[in-house]
């Protein structure tokens, strides 16, 4: 399986052998660019489709958590490359694939590389589950495609959306849920039609579920099936716009 991919490394030598370790080893990667900076980065992922970051920790101007924290929504997978072991509690936290050491092992890089394929391959067998653009949305319904078909969804039974990693769990008032290999955002963007609102960076709530809000820095909300869910202070303002 083809991964497209970005190296994000301020220092050149680093980057040139990470790049020919690819070319020579891991010939299903291919490198769309290559980033010195945190800026640098930002331009890279916003202007390319991504299934893979080399990311460095320590760069100028910023390191690699304050990249992924621009960047919002992740939905590519990240192998960090550093030659500090002592970041890896927060790349565990970032969600990374692969924790690399300098100097790199092949071996390692191989084994990352066959790691990210794995699960990039996992997600396509998913997309038989993938949320169809609200073009496609009539009346209030979502269509979620199957290998047989399609289910449909009334947006009025969609209770949260929540994110893990790359995907979306969906939560149903019939107390079921759907697991769906898109990001959380993508569903912010699908329902925007509709009353959903953003609530915190893994939430997405049905506004008409919503039966009590708790007073706080960003407060909470209690749901129709006694779910309560955390409420960014940067989002309460939208929250609360829903209710004036």
């Amino acid at each position: 399986m083809k991964l497209t991919s970005i190296i994000v490394e301020d220092e050149e030598t680093s980057r040139d052998i990470l790049k020919n370790y690819l070319k020579k080893y891991c010939p299903n990667v291919t490198v769309l660019g290559e980033a010195a900076n945190v800026e640098e980065a930002l331009v890279l992922i916003r202007n390319n489709d991504l299934d893979l970051v080399f990311l460095d920790v320590e760069m100028p101007y910023g390191n690699a958590f304050d990249l992924l924290d621009k960047v919002g929504d992740v939905d590519f997978e990240t192998i960090f490359v550093t030659a500090y072991n002592h970041y890896a509690i927060d790349a565990l936290n970032a969600h990374a694939s692969y924790y690399l050491m300098k100097p790199i092992s092949i071996d390692e890089l191989i084994k990352a590389v066959d790691y990210v394929t794995e699960i990039k391959i996992k997600e396509n067998v998913l997309q038989g589950q993938v949320l169809v653009p609200k073009t496609n949305a009539v009346n209030g319904k979502i269509t979620i495609p199957q290998l047989d078909g399609f289910e449909v969804l009334n947006t009025a039974d969609i209770l949260y959306c929540k994110a893990d990693d790359n995907y979306t769990e969906i939560y149903l008032n019939n107390n079921k849920k759907k697991l769906v290999s898109k990001t959380l955002k993508y569903f912010e963007e699908a329902l925007s039609d509709v009353s959903f609102a953003r609530v915190h960076k893994s939430y997405l709530v049905n506004v008409n579920e919503v039966v009590k809000y708790v007073k706080g820095k960003g407060g909470s909300v209690v749901l129709s099936n006694g779910k309560e869910i955390m409420v960014s202070a940067s989002k309460k303002s939208d929250l609360l716009s829903y209710f004036k």
